[in-house]
């Protein structure tokens, strides 16, 4: 049986071995992490998967800003390697993205692999920078109100209050 449930501070170390694991090394040196430095995540949206304790999958969400509106910033997801294959991210995606539209958060972006990401919804969006070196073509984006990217344009920044 699966526990999902919010990410606690003391998961904290854990969540960040499951990272190291499923990513290369020098994960946290991406352009994405520069934004988060220093930024609280969306406590509310960053879900920790177990099953009978072990962690089999993570997701976290971060606030940014382009163009001077509010956007989610969705990563990184991650899933255990001997639990690939399961369906566990994509539990993860669906819940975390409702929850989010629930908290009354707007618009998505990620940096990711479109043919993964399509599937809930997300598109390569235009005229939407993230820090270098990040491939254009890897930045994808998602309405959780319906044309909610509609002239959303400019660099992404670190959110400031």
């Amino acid at each position: 049986m699966y526990q999902l449930e919010e990410e606690a501070e003391a998961d904290w170390w854990e969540v960040e071995a499951l990272y190291d694991l499923c990513f290369a090394p020098g994960r946290t040196a991406l352009s994405s992490y520069r934004l988060r430095e220093g930024v609280a995540p969306v406590k509310e949206l960053c879900l920790t998967l177990r099953e009978d304790g072990v962690l089999a999958a993570v997701i976290r969400y971060w606030p940014v800003r382009v163009g001077g509106e509010r956007v989610l910033l969705l990563g990184p997801v991650a899933v255990h390697p001997t639990r690939q294959g399961e369906g566990l991210g994509g539990l993860l995606m669906r819940e975390s993205l409702t929850e989010a539209r629930k908290l009354g958060w707007e618009r998505v972006l990620l940096v990711g692999d479109a043919p993964y990401y399509q599937r809930f919804g997300f598109e390569k969006i235009e005229d939407v920078e993230m820090p270098p070196p990040t491939n254009p073509d890897r930045v994808l984006a998602l309405d959780l109100v319906p044309g909610a990217w509609e002239g959303v344009r400019g660099a992404v920044e670190k959110f400031a209050p």
